[in-house]
Order: structure tokens, then sequence, then C-alpha cells
């Protein structure tokens, strides 16, 4: 008959996977996964810090752009203690209630400020031309990963190194 067991495998003896096998391919599953996920957890890091450089180089443009069209100064002030930021006087873009404040500990950055220098102090005033008080830098770190904003006092624009 066709449709019996004997029928579709070779000479009447039904084949599978021994037990022996089955063990040796989830061991050689495991250690592939064992060697791949520092590397992925290295990524992620890599790519969180990344994150939250470019996240900060677009919030000091952000904040340039007010000050233009505003014509006043802008603020943005950065808490090493607490890994955030703030924009004074700019509305939360999810939540119209709330100030402006970015907190780089939590999800998706998941990063710490390592430092934030801009002439001295930890904050940085963009007059009305959109020139700030002074460049400077901020250093993120996520893992083993740092990333440098740099502030240029000339022309206000942010860059990440």
């Amino acid at each position: 008959m066709v449709g019996t067991p004997q029928a579709r495998c070779r000479g009447g003896i039904a084949q599978a996977f021994s037990l022996i096998e089955l063990v040796i391919v989830v061991s050689i599953i495991g250690v592939v996964a064992a060697i791949a996920a520092p590397r992925f957890a290295n990524s992620i890091a890599r790519q969180r810090a990344e994150g939250a450089a470019k996240r900060i180089a677009a919030d000091l443009a952000l904040a340039r752009s007010q000050a233009i069209t505003r014509s006043t100064s802008q603020m943005v002030k950065f808490d090493l203690g607490s890994d955030s930021y703030v924009m004074a006087g700019v509305q939360h873009l999810d939540r119209a209630a709330s100030a402006y404040k970015v907190d780089l500990s939590a999800e998706p950055y998941l990063a710490g400020l390592v430092s934030a220098d801009f002439g001295g102090d930890d904050e940085v005033v963009f007059d009305f031309h959109g020139t700030p008080d002074s460049g400077g830098q901020v250093v993120i770190k996520a893992g083993a990963w740092q990333k440098t904003v740099t502030l240029d006092p000339d022309t206000g624009k942010a860059t990440v190194d």
C-alpha cells in the first residue's frame, strides 16, 4: 500500500533521528549562541550610544531653531546625576503638558552622560540669532561604547564624533 508507513521508508524500516544526533545538534546550537551573544550585546550597546548621541545633536539643533524662531534665548541644561537634559520653555513633543526632558537612562537609549562641558558649565544658551554662548562637548556612554557630541561655538551646529 502506498499510504502505509512501510511504503514511505526505505526497506520497510522507519527512519528517524536518534537521541544522540539530537543532543549533538542542540549542543552545536548552544555553542554558536554562546559565541554570538556577546557580539550581539556589543552591537546593541553601540547602537544605543549612537542613538543617544544623535538625539542630543538633534535636540541641540531644535533648541537653536527655537531660539531663532521665537527671537529669544533658548537654554539646554544637562544633568549628569540623572543622565538627562531639559530644554527650558519647550513643551515635550509627546506630552504637551510636560516640559521637554529627555532621560537617556531610559528606553530606548539606556545610556549615561559621562560629561557635558560648555565653557565650564553643563548648559548651553542659544541667543536669538541661534549662536551658542559657548561651544562644548557632551560625552555619552552605553556599555563599552562612547560617543561625543560637539557643538561648534561659531555656527551652533552639533556633530556626532
